[in-house]
């Protein structure tokens, strides 16, 4: 478990769950890593609470009362940005792709390690306020461009509207047209896990495909590679 870093104020977190036992060991391992925790436990108090003391990071459950997980996304999407990690009763992977379109920005399945959503709020943290790479300018590949400092994305059709891991995913490509990634090195190298749930990275191509193809069913960016992988063809 990290320890707070003195010089800096611990990120303030946000458990939205209605289960008081999946609450309470959530907010009491993120409170033991360092974090402030604030938790409720339906969907209209989390966005009462995210408006009157603005978290870091919300650990969002998908089914709530009063409003589910996927309104109250929306719903903080639409105040501004703000990372999300989202909890889901089912490894469907129906679950998985509605909470990443709305804009969540990783997503853990129940029933899950403690210390392995610890991790993963803190790997989105640290993406959420990492600074580009030094010297770093804009990335271009044909009507796509990205801007790393401006966190923005675009392409011949406008502002594309991807989430933190989206946006890293196709800077990593953006970087590396080309090459052959296999879905554990996209791991360890974009979200930064030395293990973990494969379809993560399945589920984001995916989801990324269908916002930067003209055609997601037949890709010609992001193509895959059988029994390899994944490869970015700048064109």
């Amino acid at each position: 478990m990290r320890q707070p870093n003195p010089t800096n104020p611990p990120s303030r977190v946000l458990v939205v769950d209605d289960d008081p036992t999946v609450a309470e060991v959530v907010t009491s391992y993120l409170r033991r890593a360092g974090f402030v925790v604030d938790r409720v436990g339906d969907g209209p108090a989390a966005l009462t609470r995210a408006a009157e003391c603005p978290p870091d990071l919300v650990v969002l459950d998908l089914m709530l009362p009063g409003l589910d997980g996927l309104a109250v996304c929306r719903g903080l999407r639409e105040r501004g940005p703000v990372p999300v990690v989202m909890l889901t009763a089912r490894g469907d992977e129906e679950d998985r792709v509605l909470g990443l379109e709305v804009g969540a920005d990783d997503y853990v399945t129940k029933p899950f390690s403690p210390r392995e959503l610890v991790l993963r709020v803190a790997s989105v943290l640290r993406r959420s306020q990492a600074r580009p790479l030094a010297g770093e300018g804009v990335l271009r590949a044909g009507s796509l461009v990205l801007d790393p400092r401006a966190h923005t994305a675009s392409d011949a059709r406008g502002e594309l509207r991807l989430t933190l891991r989206e946006f890293d995913l196709l800077a990593h490509f953006l970087r590396h047209p080309g090459r052959v990634f296999a879905r554990e090195e996209l791991m360890g190298t974009v979200w930064g896990w030395d293990y973990g749930d494969l379809s993560t990275v399945t589920v984001h191509i995916r989801r990324l495909r269908h916002k930067i193809e003209t055609d997601p069913a037949k890709p010609r960016l992001i193509t895959t590679v059988w029994g390899v992988g994944y490869r970015f063809d700048a064109g």
